[in-house]
């Protein structure tokens, strides 16, 4: 799994680039989860849609954001390099202007077609994500839990649309979503410590580069996901179909981290982070099968 950014070959292609299409699409599937839960199933196609349309506009504008927050330190890192800032394609205003308008839209679209609830929690998401978690990388290893606060709130945006209201379903799906991200985040930051350590972003394997803390927030977040991800079936939301094979499935996900433990390789970081990586999408796939059985 390759980590570097090709050159973007036209306008075009750098505009959609800003716009984070891997995160934007984690992002998407975690909406989706949170409006099928919540909503115990799809009960408007267009409604979804509308959804979906508000929550990418936001989501890319924030990742816009990021790009121009961060052009510097990009200039710095082999994996971020040929993005489209430091690579010359995009002005910085231009991604600065491109970035703002994204995030009103998807907003304003959110507030007036689903309801204030789902903007509120898009736009908090957005301040969360460019004016906090990253600033904070320049500045503590803690910046990947706090960042993981507004990675989680997509499926709470999901759920808030379907209901109108957060119930407690939501909170276990924001629960999952936050475990979810440390071990994904945390291989990510093995394989680029390096990277991260041109751009002085303390990330956890930068600071300390044994890796013992690393492996220990890995499996300790992996440890506390198992019993989080049955709360749906616990709190009635979901059914055997799903206990029995998001059990199956988080299992294979705790497994997946083992040879990190042991090797502490880059290629073990990988076989962990492609594991984070499919985790979500069978995760709703699983929960759409016990729906409809």
């Amino acid at each position: 799994m390759r980590l570097e950014k090709k050159r973007a070959n036209s306008n075009l292609s750098a505009y959609i680039e800003l716009m984070k299409p891997n995160i934007l699409t984690l992002v998407l599937v975690s909406t989706v989860l949170g409006y099928f839960l919540g909503g115990n199933g799809i009960d408007s196609w267009i409604r979804l849609g509308l959804l979906l349309i508000g929550t990418a506009l936001t989501a890319g504008g924030a990742g816009a954001l990021n790009h121009y927050l961060e052009r510097d330190s990009d200039k710095l890192m082999e994996r971020t390099k040929n993005r489209p800032l430091p690579a010359g394609i995009i002005p910085p205003p231009n991604a600065l202007m491109f970035g703002i308008i994204l995030v009103l839209l998807g907003t304003i679209l959110l507030v007036y077609k689903i309801n204030l609830l789902t903007g509120f929690l898009s736009i908090l998401t957005s301040f969360l994500y460019i004016l906090v978690y990253t600033p904070l990388k320049k500045i503590t290893w803690l910046n990947t839990s706090i960042g993981s606060i507004p990675g989680a709130l997509p499926p709470m945006g999901g759920w808030a649309a379907a209901t109108g209201e957060l119930e407690t379903g939501a909170w276990i799906l924001f629960a999952i979503m936050f475990l979810w991200q440390h071990p994904h985040f945390y291989a990510i930051a093995w394989i680029c410590k390096e990277d991260y350590a041109r751009a002085d972003f303390k990330m956890l394997p930068v600071i300390e580069p044994d890796g013992k803390r690393t492996i220990r927030q890995i499996f300790w977040h992996l440890l506390l996901l198992l019993p989080v991800s049955i709360m749906p079936y616990i709190n009635g939301s979901a059914g055997n179909v799903y206990l029995i094979g998001v059990v199956i499935l988080t299992g294979f996900f705790f497994i997946s981290a083992i040879p990190m433990y042991r090797t502490k390789s880059k290629n073990s970081a990988k076989l962990l982070l492609k594991s984070s990586i499919i985790y979500l999408p069978l995760l709703l796939i699983l929960i759409i099968v016990d729906k409809a059985i």
